[in-house]
């Protein structure tokens, strides 16, 4: 690990820990402020990796993420608009899977849409007036997942990064389904936690998974 990255780690894990003692002894301004601070510290890193258009879009979807942060720790009020935020870091991620491939692995999607239905089914009664922007996130959000399924062995045999994206793809969709289980089916007693660490591993799979194919050569050894 590079110094520069061994910073970024730093300082990710320190903004990590920072929002969790801010939700141990309720300290909303240190959650709004540490909370984007893992997302910003992997977008750097993935921008940092050798040049590829697919990597800086992955870099754009963690910036909206780090914004969506912000949006829904600042208030309550903001949720649509923290919705429409990630909304945009899953679209970033759909562009990116889809310039790494765009073989349709129809099969590998049919998981993914009965988890948009399930998800549907159980959020319908609670969603009143969101039930449009829901489903399209619920919709895009799965979508994101079955890409990140296709692009595991697109080269032949499954690479270890390509793994890595999928399981934080996947990660990411647990904790948004449990924050739309939360919010709209029924009150989880002590799910901000976990549903935070979930968003944090599953983000870190994905930026892991896009970082490592990029490994830069050694320069030349000199004569």
């Amino acid at each position: 690990m590079r110094p520069r990255e061994r910073v970024l780690a730093a300082v990710g894990v320190l903004g990590a820990a920072v929002f969790l003692l801010g939700l141990a002894f309720d300290s909303p301004l240190s959650r709004l402020i540490a909370k984007p601070i893992p997302a910003l510290c992997l977008a750097a890193w993935v921008a940092g990796r050798p040049r590829s258009k697919s990597a800086r879009w992955f870099a754009v979807g963690l910036v909206l993420s780090a914004a969506g942060d912000v949006l829904l720790e600042y208030s309550p009020a903001l949720f649509v608009a923290g919705l429409v935020a990630f909304l945009g870091a899953h679209l970033a991620y759909i562009t990116g899977f889809l310039i790494d491939t765009r073989r349709p692995a129809l099969a590998r999607a049919a998981p993914f849409a009965v988890w948009a239905v399930v998800g549907y089914l159980a959020m319908r009664d609670g969603l009143g007036s969101l039930g449009g922007p829901v489903v399209v996130y619920l919709t895009a959000v799965c979508i994101m997942m079955w890409r990140a399924a296709a692009a595991v062995g697109r080269e032949g045999a499954p690479q270890t990064h390509e793994w890595m994206a999928l399981g934080g793809a996947v990660l990411f969709g647990v904790s948004d389904t449990l924050i739309g289980l939360d919010r709209f089916h029924a009150p989880l007693a002590g799910a901000r936690v976990p549903i935070i660490i979930l968003y944090w591993v599953g983000q870190l799979g994905i930026a892991a998974g896009v970082a490592s194919r990029f490994r830069e050569k050694p320069p030349p050894r000199r004569q």
